[in-house]
């Protein structure tokens, strides 16, 4: 691969860029070279929101895809090829107001500010998608999408209010032929090398190439964790290899009743993927980081990350996933649960990177459920996360469970003895109690931050009893008869 600069589209013209770093972000090359200030930097670690951009792709029939991200963890490669729209390309300099910054006015939806481009960028990326879409998004609908962006002023009321009412105005028509037309010419430049520092490959096949060539590179996805790398640690990278152009291992399909997802794949579309076939999942998916964290991040890199706070883990653990690593030509597939080996540690070999995942679909007789225990409800690092599911027999006796934590231990892992007192036995209290017994065995949690070792445990055990009393075969109740947030309501 021969090396060349980056070029992306911004402001509605191609530009090339070649020189800096590999790892200097969008966010620094849009402030201090570009000179659009309208995006901001609060966290620099994709929790505020504050700079909040639409990046633009062409799908595989053409048509234009946006999607929010986080500027400050996106390194500037990974928009070799496609389209950065910030706040600065809704209105001219001098000429009226984007409706969406109309809105924002007219419902007193900023105060200081600073955080204000970052939801008029996530609201703009919303009209567009709803539009195309011809669908109206509900309030609840607008505060999901608004997850990753944090006001310290105002409140999110009149934001909110600002969502809604953009959607009583006309939406002025997005003219995308001239950006379509700029990303089909980008599509003609060959595979991005830069600086001999990075490489994005963009066929499976010379991905493994490159992958066994140069086993200390480091493989690059979303970013959502190797961006703080640098912006936190100050960490020096070594040589990348970014794996987001490598169709084959962005899909997502159903074969032989499983479902086969590719490690490149966005959290956002696994997520999705999985909730169709397991709608009891929705609610963690929303829960799970933010909507720009989502688009760029991806379940692959959650999963070899290794985190023990990761949330993608426990849930595919629950559901009896398979880990498909490759090195070269050569692919071997193992239990999710056997790939961890310690904190931060797993199974991968030098040269190997992980393929995809793999999930047995779901069957009539599996209960499954999982939860989400954070300090903050919306775009926060779990304290404790649980996916909890058993197979019934007709009878209702358990035929295998499959009790996965987060939090609970350097790796997840499943809850072996808790799982053994539940085999064989009726899915009733009886069982139930034995099983949260066994689970004081399973785990020695810590003490941290985030919750007490005492704390986790408690709370594990439960989640445990509220995943029965929503499973059991006798009078199972209903998520919202057990959520925090019920109502006690007059006869």
């Amino acid at each position: 691969m021969n090396t060349r600069p980056i070029r992306f589209v911004h402001r509605g013209q191609v530009v090339e860029v070649d020189g800096p770093a590999a790892t200097r972000s969008l966010l620094d090359w849009l402030r201090e070279d570009a000179g659009c200030t309208g995006t901001k930097e609060g966290c620099a670690e994709g929790d505020c929101g504050a700079c909040t951009v639409v990046v633009g792709h062409l799908d595989a029939d053409g048509a234009l895809q946006t999607q929010t991200v986080n500027a400050c963890i996106q390194f500037l490669p990974v928009l070799d090829g496609k389209a950065v729209i910030t706040v600065e390309d809704l209105s001219p300099p001098q000429g009226p107001l984007h409706p969406v910054q109309q809105a924002m006015v007219d419902c007193h939806g900023s105060q200081c500010g600073f955080c204000t481009p970052g939801f008029v960028m996530s609201l703009w990326a919303c009209q567009q998608r709803h539009t195309a879409a011809a669908t109206t998004p509900t309030r609840q609908d607008l505060a999901d999408e608004l997850a990753g962006n944090l006001c310290r002023c105002t409140g999110y009321r009149p934001i909110l209010d600002a969502g809604q009412s953009l959607f009583e105005r006309p939406a002025p028509a997005f003219d995308s032929d001239p950006l379509c037309a700029a990303l089909q010419t980008l599509a003609t430049d060959p595979p991005l090398a830069y600086r001999d520092r990075y490489w994005a490959p963009r066929s499976l096949a010379e991905f493994a190439r490159l992958r066994a060539e140069r086993p200390q590179a480091l493989v690059l996805a979303g970013a959502t964790d190797i961006g703080l790398w640098v912006n936190k640690q100050l960490r020096e990278l070594p040589e990348l290899i970014f794996i987001g152009d490598v169709a084959e291992l962005q899909r997502i399909d159903c074969v032989d009743g499983r479902l086969h997802i590719g490690a490149a794949a966005t959290l956002d579309a696994a997520w999705r993927a999985l909730a169709e076939h397991w709608p009891q999942l929705h609610e963690l998916w929303l829960r799970f980081a933010s909507p720009p964290v989502r688009h760029a991040g991806t379940m692959g890199g959650n999963v070899a990350n290794g985190s023990p706070i990761g949330d993608s883990a426990p849930v595919l653990m629950a559901l009896g996933a398979r880990i498909v690593l490759q090195r070269a030509e050569r692919r071997r597939e193992m239990a999710l649960t056997d790939f961890y080996t310690g904190y931060l540690k797993n199974r991968l070999e030098i040269g190997e990177f992980v393929h995809s995942l793999v999930v047995p679909l779901p069957k009539p007789q599996t209960r499954m459920r999982a939860y989400k225990i954070s300090k903050r409800f919306d775009s926060d690092i779990s304290a404790l996360c649980a996916a909890l599911a058993v197979d019934l027999d007709a009878q209702g006796s358990v035929l295998a469970a499959r009790l996965a934590y987060g939090g609970m231990a350097a790796t997840v892992q499943r809850a072996a003895a808790a799982e053994a007192a539940l085999v064989g036995q009726s899915w009733t209290e009886a069982a139930l109690q034995q099983a949260m017994a066994a689970l004081a065995g399973d785990f020695k949690p810590m003490s941290d931050q985030r919750a007490s070792a005492a704390y986790r445990l408690q709370v594990a055990q439960n989640l445990l009893r509220r995943f029965w009393l929503e499973t059991r075969v006798d009078g199972p109740l209903p998520a919202s008869a057990l959520s925090v947030w019920a109502r006690e309501t007059s006869a």
